[in-house]
This record gives C-alpha cells, sequence and structure tokens, in this order.
C-alpha cells in the first residue's frame, strides 16, 4: 500500500472509531422555546488549555454512547460550569463523558443558553428549559440510544452543578412541551464544586447572571436549591475543595445535610485543598475522585 494511501486509511479509521461513541452536536430542539428572534454570537477559543464556549444562545448537545450493542447502560447528562457567563466545555464536559464510557456509562454533554434578556424572553429559566429537555430527550430515546430509562442521572460543575441541582429540586415544575408526561427527575444527582444557594454563601456571579440585575426574593428562593428538597429528591454525590474561594465549601455541605435531614442518601468527598475549577483531577490530591464515584455509582447499584 503506498504511503498516501496508508495515511488516508489511518485518518478514516480513527474519524470512524472517534464516531463510534461521540455524536455531532445536535439541537435541543425543534422549535426552542422562550427565544427572542436575535442573531447567533456563540464563540469557542482555548483560554489555559481549557476550552471555552460563550455567548450561547441556540441549546445543542452531544451525545456520547459507551457501545453500539443493543446493552441498556445508565447515562449522565453533564451540565459544565462558567458562572452562568461562559462553559467550561472541555474539562468539564467532553474529558467527563470519555470517562463515563470508558466505565459503560453513557453520556450526554449539554451546551445550555447562556442567559441573556436580548435572546429570551425570560432567561431565568432558559437553561432550566434545556437541562429538562435533555432529560425529556434521554427518556424519549432510551431505547434507540441504549439507555436504562431508570438509571439516568445529572451532573454539573460549579454553575452547572446549580443547573443540574436545579433539574433535581425543580424536576416536578415543567417549563418544556412533554406532551408523553415523561418524568423528568433524574435517578442520581452529582455535583462538583457546585453552586447551590442564592444567598449570602452562595455565588453572587452566578446569581446575577441567571436572575439579575433586578433580583426578587422570590427568585432567589427559587433557585436557592438547599430550599427546594423534599424526600423524592434523587441521591447525591459531591465534590469540593475546603479552600474554594469561589464557591465557598458551604454549598455543599449544607446541600448534602439537608438532603440527609430528608432522609435522601448524600454522599459527599472534601479535599483540604484544591481552589475551584480543578475538572476531574485535583493536582493538590493524590485521591482521585471520579474512582469515589465509580464506587458510588457501584454501592447505589446504577453500575
Amino acid at each position: 500500500m503506498k504511503r498516501s494511501h496508508r495515511i488516508c486509511f489511518l485518518l478514516v479509521l480513527i474519524f470512524f472509531k472517534m464516531n463510534m461513541t461521540m455524536g455531532q452536536f445536535k439541537h435541543l430542539y425543534t422549535v426552542t422555546p422562550n427565544e427572542k428572534k436575535h442573531e447567533n454570537h456563540e464563540a469557542s477559543s482555548t483560554q489555559s488549555g481549557i476550552l471555552i464556549i460563550e455567548k450561547v444562545s441556540t441549546p445543542t448537545y452531544q451525545y456520547y454512547r459507551a457501545g453500539k450493542d443493543n446493552e441498556k447502560r445508565p447515562c449522565v447528562i453533564i451540565c459544565p460550569g462558567g458562572g452562568y457567563f461562559i462553559l467550561a466545555a472541555g474539562h468539564e464536559g467532553a474529558d467527563v463523558a470519555e470517562f463515563f464510557n470508558s466505565i459503560g456509562i453513557n453520556a450526554l454533554v449539554l451546551k445550555y443558553r447562556i442567559p441573556n434578556a436580548d435572546n429570551q424572553i425570560d432567561k431565568t429559566i432558559a437553561p432550566l428549559q434545556d437541562v429538562q429537555q435533555a432529560m425529556y430527550l434521554c427518556r424519549l430515546n432510551a431505547g434507540n440510544w441504549g439507555i436504562d430509562a431508570n438509571k439516568i442521572g445529572v451532573m454539573g460543575f460549579s454553575a452547572g452543578g446549580h443547573l443540574a441541582a436545579s433539574l433535581a429540586t425543580h424536576y416536578a415544575d415543567v417549563k418544556i412541551s412533554n406532551p408523553e408526561n415523561l418524568s423528568l427527575r433524574p435517578d442520581f444527582q452529582i455535583l462538583i464544586y457546585p453552586v447551590i444557594s442564592f444567598q449570602n454563601f452562595g455565588h453572587g456571579g452566578s446569581r446575577n447572571n441567571l436572575i439579575g440585575p433586578v433580583m426578587t426574593e422570590e427568585a432567589i428562593h427559587y433557585f436557592s436549591n438547599e430550599e427546594q428538597i423534599n424526600a423524592y429528591s434523587p441521591p447525591a454525590f459531591l465534590v469540593h475543595a475546603k479552600d474554594d474561594d469561589a464557591v465557598p465549601v458551604l454549598n455543599s455541605i449544607i446541600y448534602a445535610k439537608t438532603l440527609e435531614m430528608n432522609k435522601v442518601p448524600a454522599e459527599i468527598y472534601l479535599y483540604e485543598k484544591g481552589g475551584h475549577g480543578f475538572g476531574m483531577k485535583n493536582p493538590t490530591s493524590e485521591v482521585y475522585w471520579p474512582n469515589l464515584l465509580k464506587d458510588w455509582l457501584h454501592k447505589k447499584q446504577i453500575l
């Protein structure tokens, strides 16, 4: 075989293998709800080795399937963080999906809308609509996508953790079209250095970007997810660093304690150091939290 043909063959093989698990970005809706007519200014860049997507106004998703067989596997909807201002789509999105595939779990990376009053009629609910729609699609397409419909979880980092917790506490307040009346309740939640509260110990930037600049007490309480927990909230796995100076560790601690008060299982792992935004690997510790998560998924009989 000629060298040029060999190179072409290898490129085709690599492309084929990539697409065995990773689909292309697809539109989340046929018609996006709660949308104003606008120009799409979405842009992506790499900052300090991190893939950043900004000005997302058209919500999409990328589905990673763990295997091309008929086996029904768990699935996790992943919400990258970014303060409801940008999306850290690499180390809090695609990289995490690849980890889940490696342990036999399907994943959907959600590119949710950045709240923007110029693009949305009500910017405060746009991200919640998008994560509810992602759950709706996973349940609707479970058979075709190789998903165990009883093992669909939600995961989020930082502000994406707030969005994931919002789905876990507001799943019954349906903001999307759901003609089949499918359950939007996640079966489990995974929250990594999450913003939980919009009270004083939360994260001002996320709060202001989602419900500001004029904020009502009703909106603050609605999106303070620790206040919305009940006995039907899904079990949770949380990770946070005690020295996080962006999103105080109190967010995770109070959320976990409130879940336990409602007799909902919650497991929390706290690093002594690590700050904020470390993704899957905390450089200050030898403890690799995804391994702890894998053990928890086994204990909960999700894996």
